[in-house]
């Protein structure tokens, strides 16, 4: 299959989007693809929507896994390509159309000459976007037949040059999760606040108190307040009731749960003292995507005799990938592949992911099947 049928089939599923645990058409869509394929094979509904195909070698080896991923954002498309989202408030804003193309070719390259030894696993993740698929994945009893010994993804970056390779060691992208703090005390009238209790100096006091918790660590760690709200606007009522909403991340997985730890000591000790209770919500949780040495040899040793331009990045990416919940569970290992230093940035109404980067994609990640399987 040509990579204009890659492009084509790329289009069609930026015209089709699914958002995270909706993904059976998209997933059907790619079964269909691999079906002509042939694959050793096939497991479906892998941790939901998930699928997986391996192409078996003729001898023992290792087992390695590429990753893409299924599901797009509910966000209302606003560039206007030609094969612009046909789903009122959807669109693959992310590039997951490009990442899921890539792995097709990838299964091309396997399905015309199979790897010497081991397994080469291509499986397609369900709700990358919300953090769950992953989890979703590695908890599937399924998952023990494919369950790697390497594991391999990349991402599109707009502001990075087209092509350009962005690789880091250690720490790619940062650990993270969502938070609501939600405090219950009691109602009053407004007249008479001293007969309830109300939420919000905790509320005020939470604000101030716990984006300074990350001082307090070794590494970089960063408490983000992103929503807040008390009672209810009615004027003659004192609020009884009130949430605190946050987004926790750091470059360190230990670190970041100690931060988590903290954050919820000072909330409940906040609370107590004003007579509130106190609950915890956590969302969208993201493992810290770490790339292991020996991973990160092999995929390097690769891309450095591709001829394309490489870079290190000096720090770990700030945006999470639930991919780190693979490198928390075996060798694995996340790069960049430059999408444009005028390319929209990622989940932007106008962003689209740029063709040229799949025949760079499967290039690479073909290499990397080669030197692990033969």
């Amino acid at each position: 299959m040509p990579n204009s049928n890659l492009v084509n089939l790329r289009q069609h599923l930026h015209q089709n989007p699914e958002t995270a645990g909706e993904e059976s058409g998209t997933a059907a869509k790619i079964m269909a693809f691999f079906t002509k394929l042939t694959p050793d094979q096939t497991i479906e509904k892998l941790g939901g929507n998930g699928l997986a195909f391996v192409f078996k070698g003729q001898n023992p080896g290792p087992r390695s896994l590429f990753r893409a991923e299924l599901d797009a954002l509910p966000i209302l498309e606003t560039g206007e390509p030609g094969y612009k989202s046909q789903v009122d408030g959807k669109a693959h804003l992310c590039g997951h159309d490009g990442h899921m193309a890539i792995i097709c070719g990838l299964g091309e390259k396997l399905a015309a000459e199979r790897p010497e030894k081991g397994e080469v696993v291509l499986l397609f993740q369900p709700a990358e976007e919300t953090g769950e698929g992953a989890r979703w994945i590695l908890d599937d009893p399924k998952f023990l037949q494919i369950k790697p010994d390497y594991a391999f993804a990349l991402h599109n970056l707009p502001g990075f040059p087209l092509n350009q390779l962005v690789t880091r060691k250690g720490t790619f992208a940062a650990g993270s999760t969502g938070l609501t703090i939600a405090l219950t005390g009691k109602t009053s009238h407004a007249a008479h606040p001293d007969a309830g209790i109300n939420p919000a100096q905790s509320i005020a006091e939470l604000i101030q108190v716990l984006p300074k918790l990350p001082e307090k660590l070794e590494t970089f760690a960063l408490v983000t307040v992103v929503h807040a709200e008390i009672g209810s606007l009615a004027f003659g009522t004192s609020a009884g009731k009130g949430s605190l909403s946050l987004t926790i991340r750091a470059f360190d997985q230990n670190e970041l749960e100690t931060l988590i730890e903290m954050i919820t000591k000072e909330a409940n000790r906040i609370a107590s003292a004003e007579g509130l209770g106190c609950e915890f919500r956590f969302v969208e949780s993201f493992a810290v995507s770490e790339n292991h040495l020996k991973a990160s040899e092999i995929a390097e040793g690769v891309m450095k005799n591709s001829g394309l331009d490489m870079i290190e990045k000096p720090e770990p990416f700030r945006w999470s990938e639930d991919f780190g919940l693979f490198s928390q569970s075996c060798p694995a290992y996340l790069f960049g592949l430059g999408a444009g230093e005028d390319c929209p940035q990622l989940h932007e109404p106008t962003y689209d992911f740029p063709d040229e980067l799949i025949e760079t994609g499967v290039m690479i990640f073909e290499g990397i099947a080669r030197k692990v399987n033969g």
